[in-house]
C-alpha cells in the first residue's frame, strides 16, 4: 500500500487534458490544472515547515483550491484535518488545541499557530502568488512534484466527530482506509469512464471529501462542482451529469420544486443517498417522479462506507444494503455476542476501511473495539435472511439534521449553563426538509424559556445546525427507575411538533 496521492497523481497525469472540475460559472479545470495547483500547494506546505505526520487543520469554504490543499497535504505526507465552516470560535479553539497542527488554514490568521487564509486574492493567502504565476512556471513546479512515501497504516486524515460527552473525538483514517474504500465503492457502484458526478456536498466531512471526490478522481471522470447545494441550480446541473450523491435534504428539496423534474433525467445512471436515513415516502416519491430508484448506503466517519444497496438488483426502502467486499458485519448484543438473523442489536464492523482509533484518546479507542477487532458503531440494526441491513435506531441518541451529526449532550451542556434553565433534554424529531430537527425540552427555573433566549445563549457557543429549532417548557423530565431521562418518551410525545408548528 502507498500514499493515496501516488494513485491520484498517476490518474491526473494520464487524464491531463480531460475536464476535472466544471464550476458554477462554467469555467473548467482540467486534470492538469488541478495537478498544477496541487504542486504549488505542496511547495507552500514544505516552505511553511509542514513535515510528514504533521496535522494541517483547515476551516474554509468549499472551492477548487480547498480540494487542491487537501490533495497537497496527502502528497507531502501530512495529515488533513477538515473542520465544518459553521463551527464557532469557541469550538475552533478546542480543535486547534487538540490537533496541535503545524499549520491552520482558515478565514483569518490565528496568533497561536502558523496560519494562512485561502482567499487566493488576499494578502497572507496560502495561494498568495499562484494567480500571478505564469503557466510555464506552474508546469515547472508540477514537473518537479515529489510525493512523500507513505505506508498503508500511516495517517492521512483526522475527522472530528461530536462526542456523547460533549468532547469531540478525532477519528484517525489511514491511506489504506481511504484507498481500499474508494476502490470498493468504484466497483460497487460500477463507475464508468463517461460518468459525470454532481458534487454539491461540503468537503469538510467523509461524504463530500472522500466518498464523492475519490470516486471521481480515481477514475479520471469530471465533477460538476457546486460550491453549495441549491435545488434550482442542481436541477439544471443534472442535465450535465450521470451520477448524483446527496443527503436526504437534497432529495426533499428537489421534490419540493414545483417544476421538478424540469430536465430529462433518462441519461442519469445513479442517484446515491447517505449520511442520514431516507424516509420511505421520499424514496417512493422520487421513484414515481423520476423513474429512478435511489441507492442508499451506510457509513460513518470512523469507517467511511460499510454497506450499499446493489447497483444491479432490488433496492428496498428503509434498508442500506449489503456489506462491501472485505467488510465483516454482525449484529451483536451488549457483550458483543452475535445475534440470530432478524433480531435487533448493535451493528459492529471489521475491515480494511475501519479507522485505527481516536486521536489522543487511547481509553476511548479501547472501549469502542471488541477484543476480536470489531468496532462498535453504536447504531442499532437488523439483518434479514439475505444479509441485507436495516438500521432501526441509534444507541447514542445521535440526531442527524440535514446530513450533519449532532450529539444532544453537547447542546445540553450549553443549555444547562443558562441561568433560566434548571435542566434540559435535547432530542431529534421528524422534519420534512432536514430529516430531523433539534428540539430542546427544558425545565425552566421560573418563567418559560423562549427560543430567542436559547438563540442568544447558544449563538456564540455552537454551530447553527446544532441549535434547537424549537423549545418546549415542561415541569419535569420523564425518568426511569434508575433516574435516566427517557428520551424515547420525549421523542414519541413530540414527534409531530414540527408539523403542528407549521399548520
Amino acid at each position: 500500500m502507498q500514499n493515496l496521492y501516488t494513485q491520484l497523481d498517476a490518474v491526473f497525469t494520464a487524464c491531463s487534458e480531460k475536464p476535472c472540475l466544471i464550476l458554477d460559472d462554467h469555467k473548467v479545470w482540467k486534470f492538469k490544472d488541478l495537478r498544477r495547483v496541487v504542486a504549488v500547494a505542496a511547495d507552500r506546505l514544505v516552505a511553511l515547515g509542514v513535515k510528514p505526520g504533521d496535522r494541517v487543520v483547515v476551516q474554509v469554504d468549499k472551492s477548487p483550491h480547498n480540494l487542491a490543499l487537501y490533495l497537497a497535504t496527502l502528497c507531502v505526507g501530512a495529515v488533513y484535518v477538515p473542520l465544518n465552516t459553521a463551527y464557532t470560535e469557541a469550538e475552533l479553539q478546542y480543535f486547534v488545541e487538540d490537533a496541535s497542527p503545524a499549520l491552520f488554514v482558515g478565514r483569518q490568521d490565528r496568533a497561536d499557530v502558523t496560519s494562512a487564509t485561502l482567499d487566493v486574492h488576499g494578502a497572507g493567502s496560502f495561494f498568495a502568488n499562484v494567480l500571478a504565476t505564469d503557466v510555464a512556471k506552474l508546469d515547472e513546479i508540477a514537473a518537479a512534484l515529489s510525493i512523500t512515501p507513505r505506508q498503508g497504516g500511516d495517517l492521512a486524515a483526522i475527522l472530528y466527530t461530536s462526542g456523547t460527552t460533549g468532547r469531540s473525538k478525532g477519528a484517525m483514517l489511514s491511506h489504506a482506509n481511504l484507498i481500499t474504500n474508494a476502490q470498493a465503492l468504484s466497483l460497487a457502484w460500477g463507475w464508468q469512464a463517461d460518468d459525470v458526478l454532481l458534487h454539491a456536498l461540503p468537503i469538510f466531512h467523509v461524504h463530500g471529501l472522500f466518498i464523492a471526490n475519490h470516486c471521481a478522481l480515481l477514475n479520471g471522470t469530471p465533477m460538476r462542482w457546486m460550491d453549495k447545494f441549491d435545488a434550482a441550480r442542481a436541477q439544471q446541473a443534472l442535465a450535465e451529469c450521470t451520477v448524483m450523491m446527496g443527503v436526504p435534504t437534497f432529495y426533499t428539496r428537489l421534490l419540493a420544486l414545483e417544476d421538478f423534474p424540469s430536465v430529462n433525467l433518462d441519461h442519469m445512471r445513479l442517484f446515491i443517498c447517505g449520511s442520514a436515513p431516507l424516509t420511505e415516502q421520499v424514496f417512493e416519491q422520487w421513484r414515481s417522479r423520476t423513474g429512478h430508484t435511489i441507492l442508499e448506503r451506510y457509513g460513518m466517519s470512523e469507517t467511511i462506507i460499510n454497506t450499499s444497496n446493489p447497483l444491479d438488483g432490488e433496492r428496498l426502502p428503509a434498508t442500506v444494503g449489503f456489506p462491501l467486499p472485505g467488510l465483516e458485519l454482525r449484529i451483536a448484543d451488549d457483550d458483543g455476542n452475535p445475534l440470530p438473523t432478524g433480531e435487533v442489536g448493535t451493528i459492529e464492523v471489521k475491515g480494511p476501511s475501519v479507522f485505527s482509533g481516536y486521536w489522543q484518546m487511547p481509553e476511548k479507542t479501547a472501549s469502542e473495539f471488541r477484543e476480536d477487532g470489531f468496532f462498535i458503531t453504536g447504531d442499532l440494526g437488523t439483518v434479514d435472511s439475505q444479509g441485507r441491513l436495516s438500521i432501526v435506531g441509534r444507541a447514542k441518541d445521535l440526531v442527524i439534521s440535514g446530513g450533519y451529526n449532532i450529539y444532544p449532550k453537547e447542546v445540553e451542556r450549553v443549555l444547562d449553563e443558562m441561568p433560566e434553565v434548571f435542566e434540559s433534554a435535547v432530542i431529534g424529531v421528524p422534519h420534512p426538509d432536514f430529516g430531523e430537527a433539534v428540539i430542546a425540552v427544558v425545565v425552566p427555573v421560573s418563567e418559560p424559556v423562549t427560543l430567542a433566549q436559547l438563540d442568544a445563549a447558544l449563538g456564540s457557543q455552537l454551530a447553527r445546525f446544532k441549535q434547537p429549532k424549537q423549545v418546549v417548557n415542561v415541569d419535569s423530565l420523564p425518568r426511569n427507575t434508575m433516574g435516566k431521562v427517557q428520551k424515547n418518551v420525549l421523542r414519541e410525545t413530540y414527534k409531530d411538533i414540527v408539523d403542528q408548528a407549521e399548520t
